[in-house]
């Protein structure tokens, strides 16, 4: 051995005997992959990315005494890497030595890391509280996912590698629908960008702050119309909040700060183009990674003085006032029962809502519209004025709108969106609850109205009782299930509901003590249940998650089942296995048309489980429902529970 090559760190590739005469084969030393060649008795090894486009060497062949690259064609000789005359491109040659134990390939010393741009945008994004990112790798984000396996490396962030896209938007919307803040999503240029669409609406459209990172291809052949490329400007410019491509001479880390600042401060999705090379470029002298500080202002914005007196004035008169409280309530529900409690207040959720309030709670009416309760339809009629806390007034609910109502909301598109209100009251939820609580009337003539809420419920509880002795010998009825599901689900859950009839029945029967309620609001997109699980999980591993999905939504993202066996989700998955889009179903009914192409062919789910490493259980009959669910739930990891339910027992 020379002195030289004594310098060098020495790696073995391959077992003598390994590769036959005249043959190439890739091998791989610190994390680099070489092209090992065996030609006429000697052996060589060369960088594997073929000089001309980067094309595997070592998956090519040796032909004629060249070795050939599969992409191109291009060749060089097998043991030199020396082109064929009149060619100038020369395969990069490695250091090889034949020993006793194995074929070995000698190294330079690994450089000490040169930081890149990718890694001060990581930094930056860390810095903003980004602990979670969900994504796919692929060949047009490779600097960026580096940057994030050293930060991930240091302790610094979480990457959770899903099957599909959509289900990487999904969960990170769900992980802002939980937390507040924002998660990541990562992907490719072209289909792999375009995939995250769906996901992405829907934290637009739930106000639920999300950073997405998108690859691109090289900045210089964009236009043209390179592989995979497309316009994304264009197409996330409806569905984010704010975009940017990040390019040679941008101010990288300032990029990544308005990228979380508009995700944060619009409440949407945040989004960076990340153009192949623009990934590795070295930091600019003096560049440094970017913070929040200073840049968020403090949110405990109050309303004016002369709203305020209006609204307390409107409550001071009414005698039988009612709360209704959507998810923009979620993060502030101690201050508004404050409220609700002095004024012997009724409190109504929207669906999007529902959990904020437990439903033992003695002023809890449970869900309005829809997918709600007869008590909260009873106690909106009988108020007499409406104090409505962070809800859209979508026509899902059906607030009322010939009732007295003021309105208090942050956003002042908000306020009075699809109709008039009599109060709109602009200012954050907890602040403008406090205010109004001072202004109350001390000697304030409000009727308790627990009483009421307490015998509305009775009647609805006996009507639920009743219709879980349904059967009509096709499968278990919604009533059932969610009754034991109620009765199982721990009080610190939190519960990822898909969209169906499954979501309608989860609705009106399931009752909450503590547990928190994801699902997918406004876009209302089925699909949602088990991703959304994936990213509470993310969020809060400590807590049981459930995904409650029917058969038609659970589909949609199957194969992630084994994305949760493989970071090991503690999540119970309690799929209605009904064999058709039932909600699809009755709709067409309802129009008076015939019902055409919903029903679905569907494997043995619980099976499906068992064969991807989760736990699968299946339940036909309404006396197994508690011990399967019991058992799922007791479960570490993931889990399934199918129940075959029937379709008109909803």
């Amino acid at each position: 051995m020379t002195q030289d090559q004594a310098a060098l760190e020495w790696y073995r590739v391959a077992d003598l005997g390994d590769l036959p005469e005249g043959r190439v084969r890739t091998v791989t030393a610190r994390d680099q992959a070489f092209a090992l060649t065996h030609f006429e008795g000697e052996y060589a090894a060369f960088d594997n990315r073929c000089p001309h486009q980067g094309g595997p060497l070592g998956e090519g062949s040796i032909e004629k005494g060249w070795l050939r690259c599969p992409w191109h064609g291009y060749d060089y000789h097998p043991t030199t890497g020396e082109p064929p005359s009149g060619f100038s491109d020369c395969a990069i040659k490695v250091e090889v030595e034949v020993r006793d134990d194995g074929i070995y390939v000698g190294l330079e010393p690994a450089p000490a890391h040169l930081a890149t741009t990718s890694d001060l945008m990581v930094e930056t994004m860390v810095n903003w509280g980004v602990r979670h990112v969900f994504g796919m790798v692929g060949h047009s984000n490779l600097g960026f996912a580096e940057a994030m396996r050293r930060a991930e490396a240091d302790g610094k962030l979480r990457y959770i590698g899903i099957r599909h896209e959509g289900a990487a938007a999904f969960a990170a919307s769900a992980y802002a629908k939980l937390t507040g803040d924002p998660a990541a999503v990562f992907t490719i240029a072209g289909p792999g960008a375009t995939n995250l669409v769906t996901g992405l609406w829907d934290a637009q459209m739930d106000r639920a702050p999300v950073l997405a990172l998108t690859g691109q291809v090289a900045a210089q052949v964009m236009g043209p119309g390179d592989f995979q490329e497309i316009d994304l400007a264009s197409a996330f410019e409806a569905v984010s909040a704010w975009s940017a491509t990040v390019m040679h001479d941008s101010r990288h880390a300032e990029l990544m700060n308005l990228a979380l600042k508009h995700a944060h401060l619009d409440r949407g999705v945040g989004h960076l183009i990340l153009p192949n090379e623009v990934q590795t470029l070295p930091v600019p002298e003096g560049a440094e990674a970017g913070t929040p500080d200073g840049r968020l202002p403090d949110f405990e914005i109050a309303p004016s003085p002369a709203s305020v007196s209006r609204a307390c004035a409107l409550i001071n008169e009414a005698r039988r006032p009612a709360i209704v409280v959507g998810h923009g309530a979620r993060f502030r529900m101690t201050e508004v029962l404050e409220l609700a409690e002095r004024l012997n207040a009724p409190v109504l959720t929207t669906f999007k809502g529902k959990g904020q309030i437990h439903d033992d709670h003695p002023l809890a009416a449970g869900i309005l519209g829809r997918s709600g309760t007869p008590v909260a339809s009873w106690m909106m009629n009988e108020a007499d004025l409406l104090i409505v806390f962070g809800a859209s007034f979508s026509t899902h609910t059906g607030i009322a709108e010939y009732q007295p109502t003021i309105q208090v909301d942050y956003d002042p598109m908000t306020l009075g969106k699809f109709h008039s209100v009599t109060e709109p009251v602009l200012g954050e939820i907890g602040v403008t609850a406090r205010l109004l609580l001072a202004g109350l009337a001390e000697d304030g003539e409000w009727e308790d109205q627990r009483g009421t809420v307490a015998e509305r419920w009775a009647l609805w509880r006996n009507e639920k009782a009743r219709r879980e002795e349904d059967d009509r010998g096709e499968g278990v009825s919604g009533a059932s299930l969610f009754a034991a599901l109620t009765r199982q689900t721990p009080d610190d859950a939190v519960i990822a509901v898909d969209v169906g009839n499954n979501t309608y029945s989860f609705g009106r029967y399931f009752e909450c003590s503590g547990q928190s309620v994801l699902m997918s609001g406004y876009l209302g997109s089925i699909g949602f249940g088990l991703p959304a699980a994936m990213g509470a999980w993310a969020a809060a591993p400590e807590r049981k998650v459930i995904a409650v999905c029917g058969d038609g939504g659970l589909g949609q993202y199957l194969a992630e089942v084994t994305t949760a066996v493989k970071y090991e989700m503690d999540i119970a998955i309690v799929v209605l296995n009904n064999r058709e889009l039932g909600k699809i179903s009755k709709e067409q009914q309802a129009e008076q048309f015939a019902v055409w192409q919903t029903s679905l062919h569907n494997p043995n789910f619980a099976e499906y489980a068992e064969l991807c490493g989760a736990l699968g259980i299946r339940v036909e009959e309404r006396s197994e429902l508690d011990a399967a669910l019991e058992r799922a739930i007791a479960h570490r990891g993931p889990s399934l529970v199918e129940v075959i339910s029937d379709p008109q027992l909803i």
